[in-house]
């Protein structure tokens, strides 16, 4: 008995250790290494920093210098607003594909359902090149066409260019939030849309009192999803910088400390500001999962 006990132990753990090496290797050292390295600072020694150089703990002293830094603050002020937009904007569209795809009149669902996919299978930085071509003045057909009705177009100006960006993104990412509630529904019991019938539900009815409630749990971890994604934005602004004077290197958090690394060479800096952002992005999503279950266990 207890052998056979042992053995199921030991089964387990060999199951778990794969997943517990790559946890660990690929998720828990990273971020202990970018808090201890945004704790410590670089001390240069001799004459012009001839003599070398050394870390030492700083404390919170580089926390304290990211906050105090207005482009830092500012660039987590456009994030912010780009996500009130962004967020909803981007599942109220997923919702409403999932919503037509599932319709019992939709026809040519296959190819629809492939279609809206297929902009996730296309990497960030080449969707970004893609959508750039299209807001270059001179290149674009869309803004060619424009000039040819008489409207000035103007894609990549200070006033437009994070609206072009929430273009690049919702058009990438909807097609992933779709799939996710289109499974969700597929999971939806066809008994409860017989008893609606019979009922003399009408699709309004039905989309309102039965699918919507019962896809929530998706519709919450998609929201999630595309808080933290919206929150960590940087392929499509570094991608459309030198296209548009708009986008300052410190145009988004994640872009200021790819700045701060490989321009500047203050990894510490760089360090905390991405512990910063990250912070950021789970105080709302955690933010938003508590307003959820508040919401949940008041109804």
């Amino acid at each position: 008995m207890r052998s056979s006990l042992g053995r199921r132990r030991l089964a387990v753990i060999g199951f778990l250790a794969p997943f517990m090496v790559l946890f660990a290797t690929m998720l828990v050292v990273p971020i202990g290494y970018a808090i201890y390295q945004s704790m410590v600072g670089v001390q240069r020694s001799g004459p012009f920093g001839q003599g070398g150089s050394s870390e030492v703990f700083v404390g919170f002293q580089n926390y304290i210098a990211a906050l105090s830094k207005p482009e830092f603050v500012q660039s987590l002020g456009t994030v912010l607003l780009f996500a009130v937009v962004q967020v909803p904007l981007m599942i109220i569209l997923a919702t409403a594909l999932a919503l037509m795809l599932d319709a019992a009149s939709a026809w040519g669902v296959p190819f629809f359902r492939s279609s809206y996919f297929l902009p996730y299978g296309v990497p960030g930085v080449i969707a970004s090149i893609l959508w750039g071509f299209l807001y270059t003045p001179g290149l674009s057909p869309i803004i060619a066409l424009g000039n040819a009705m008489g409207l000035h177009l103007d894609f990549l100006g200070a006033g437009t260019i994070l609206w072009s960006i929430a273009n690049i993104v919702t058009w990438q990412y909807a097609g992933y939030n779709m799939l996710v509630v289109v499974a969700q529904l597929k999971s939806i019991d066809a008994d409860l849309f017989e008893a609606a019938s019979i009922d003399g539900a009408n699709a309004w009815q039905v989309v309102t009192r039965i699918k919507l409630p019962l896809i929530r749990p998706a519709l919450v971890l998609t929201t999630v999803f595309t808080i933290i994604g919206t929150i960590q934005l940087f392929a499509e602004p570094l991608v459309l910088k030198p296209l548009s004077s708009a986008i300052t290197s410190s145009f988004t958090p994640n872009l200021s400390a790819y700045n701060e690394a490989f321009t500047n060479n203050n990894y510490s800096l760089a360090a905390a500001e991405s512990v910063l952002l990250a912070l950021v992005a789970c105080a709302f999503s955690f933010g938003f999962l508590k307003l959820v279950n508040g919401r949940k266990e008041r109804a």
